[in-house]
């Protein structure tokens, strides 16, 4: 039976065309060059401030790279795009491998969409410490949203970065910003490590839950727990809204032994299905509310305020550690101290500050 069209996938393998015989063999390797020649950082700016979605992936490719010549030029377009940014509001999402974060973000962005919402999601996919491979699949996870004209869907690896975000997501929302998105979308890697990170570039932050998975319990802890502003049980459908009803009971009751937010927000907990797309709106509307409040007590414009601080000393640490990494006497200096601690000839600490006081000549 065919497939009905308005619903194939966008994976779907498509006919391919022949080469018209007009085009010759030079002339089709000639374009194949150009398009892998990086455009001028004029050409990418004005591609991102009038919307183009292939100017901002190309953008965004060229801020992760770590080649000199292609940060001077990331400066360049970082720079011009400032003075369009922060008109967003953006929205940390976590939770553990197999929450369902995917197929939430693709619902929840369908329905941002269909409300006149200009919507990109930055996907960060855990990278392996030993391949240092990703596998960036969130556009095959988002298959009908990516489809969207209004909808931009970028993976990256988060490499060796800390927090579950990619070393340059802080400047990919920038440019996202820049392209006329107004809802910013950011879902990490949640696999444990400190979400501090995500915390610090979002408005909003949401946490996804599973019933019955023990995760009740973590209520009562410190963390993770105490920095969202909302808690949502994903797939609470079929036999498992019994077991999401009490969830949602225990996490309430464990979000009112935190003290009172800065932002004067009480977070909720609320219970949705993604598979379903149910729910999904009540969280909308409660993001919505929460920009509200805090738009109208003077705590967002604050606390965009502390987010602009806490990313200049990150960039400063970041800075420092790679000039100190970098340095030739310093790596010869590791190298020798690294033997010598294999060799039990010194101790962590006294290599340590011998390779600190190189650093200092």
């Amino acid at each position: 039976m065919a497939k009905n069209k308005e619903h194939s996938s966008a994976l779907e393998e498509k006919a391919g065309m022949e080469l018209s015989k007009s085009v010759s063999g030079p002339s089709a390797e000639k374009l194949k060059e150009r398009r892998k020649q990086t455009p001028s950082a004029s050409h990418l700016i004005d591609g991102i401030i009038h919307g183009d979605k292939t100017a901002l992936s190309r953008a965004i490719t060229l801020i992760e790279s770590t080649a000199d010549k292609h940060q001077s030029m990331a400066k360049k377009v970082i720079e011009a795009c400032l003075p369009h940014a922060n008109n967003s509001i953006r929205i940390g999402i976590t939770g553990v491998p197999g929450v369902g974060k995917s197929t939430f973000i693709e619902q929840f962005g369908k329905i941002l969409v269909k409300q006149n919402h200009k919507v990109a999601v930055l996907a960060i996919d855990p990278s392996s410490s030993l391949s240092k491979g990703s596998i960036l699949g969130d556009k095959t996870r988002m298959e009908e949203l990516v489809r969207e004209s209004n909808a931009f869907i970028r993976p990256s690896a988060s490499g060796d970065s800390l927090g579950g975000v990619a070393r340059k997501t802080r400047e990919a929302i920038i440019l996202c910003e820049a392209a006329g998105f107004d809802t910013i979308i950011i879902e990490t890697v949640g696999v444990g490590q400190s979400e501090t990170a995500v915390h610090s570039m979002t408005d909003f932050f949401l946490l996804l839950k599973l019933a019955g998975a023990g995760d009740e319990l973590q209520g009562i802890k410190r963390g993770i727990i105490e920095m969202a502003d909302a808690i949502v049980i994903n797939k609470a459908d079929g036999e498992n809204i019994k077991a999401a009803k009490l969830a949602k009971t225990e996490f309430n009751r464990a979000l009112h032994l935190y003290p009172a937010k800065e932002s004067k927000w009480e977070p909720r907990t609320l219970l949705c299905s993604a598979m379903l797309n149910e729910g999904i709106e009540e969280v909308g509307a409660l993001i919505d509310e929460y920009v509200t409040k805090t738009k109208t007590n003077g705590y967002f414009s604050m606390k965009r305020k502390q987010q602009n601080k806490f990313w200049l000393i990150q960039t400063i640490e970041n800075s420092i550690k790679s000039k100190f990494f970098n340095n030739s006497k310093v790596k010869s200096e590791l190298e020798k101290q690294l033997k010598a601690i294999d060799a039990n000839m010194t101790t962590p600490f006294q290599a340590a500050e011998k390779i600190l006081n190189i650093a200092a000549e």
